[in-house]
């Protein structure tokens, strides 16, 4: 299916809040009228997603930064580097963050800090790449893919988690919880369905489960756990 760009506004801005920076705001706006899906791809930056009862359209507030870069550059790397997009493709907004590593090289330390908000019952998938992470409030399924930086998880249907590293936070969740793992802290609070484990390394402390705590895998760190309303099952 092709893809339909609707963005409503697409507004710039820029401004060397600090003095070795280049800092570029744009807000990027889509209806939500016949939308049933949030499909995020970022690369490095911070990442909030919040659902919000009542909202018809998908909001971005994209701060992009470029470290050590006067105005002059800045442009220039945004103007040839820089992919941003909030577009359409079938039931489904696609937003598409990240630069062209090209022109940096291999030490690129340029970010884009992605604010979004977006009905609250619309489903979310989340390919991020690194940068701290905070979603909430929505009350279908929340799927996550991160390379690294810390994910804290509030109010959402079922989800499921994929991390290289980074903590993991999780508080409130209707349906079941996955994770898998690489390295970090995990605690899950508050759930709904049921919690399933696979973790490389790093501490686990879960409470207040209505289903089943299973652990497939614990490499290293200790598991902690209280009022798990189900079975537990600890395999590794």
């Amino acid at each position: 299916m092709s893809r339909v760009i609707v963005m409503a506004i697409f507004l710039a801005g820029f401004s060397n809040v600090a003095a070795d920076d280049y800092t570029e705001v744009r807000d990027l706006i889509i209806d939500a009228g016949d939308l049933d899906e949030l499909l995020v791809f970022a690369g490095p930056g911070s990442l909030d997603v919040s659902g919000v009862d009542g909202l018809e359209r998908v909001e971005v507030k994209a701060t992009i930064v470029i470290p050590d870069a006067d105005e002059d550059d800045g442009k220039a790397i945004v103007a040839k580097d820089l992919t941003l997009s909030l577009e359409q493709d079938g039931e489904a907004a696609v937003l598409t963050s990240d630069f062209d590593q090209s022109f940096w090289g291999g030490n690129s330390n340029g970010r884009i800090d992605l604010e979004v908000r977006a009905p609250h019952a619309i489903a979310v998938t989340i390919d991020d790449g690194s940068g701290s992470m905070d979603v909430s409030n929505f009350s279908s399924e929340v799927e996550i893919d991160d390379g690294s930086g810390s994910i804290d998880v509030r109010n959402v249907g079922s989800l499921h988690i994929e991390d290289g590293s980074g903590s993991i936070d999780v508080v409130g969740a209707t349906g079941d919880v996955t994770i898998d793992d690489g390295s970090g802290g995990i605690t899950v609070n508050e759930v709904g369905g049921s919690v399933i484990i696979d973790d490389g390394s790093g501490g686990i402390r879960v409470s207040d489960v209505a289903k089943d705590l299973i652990i497939l895998e614990d490499g290293s760190g200790g598991v902690s756990f209280s009022d798990v309303r189900g079975t537990v099952k600890e395999d590794g």
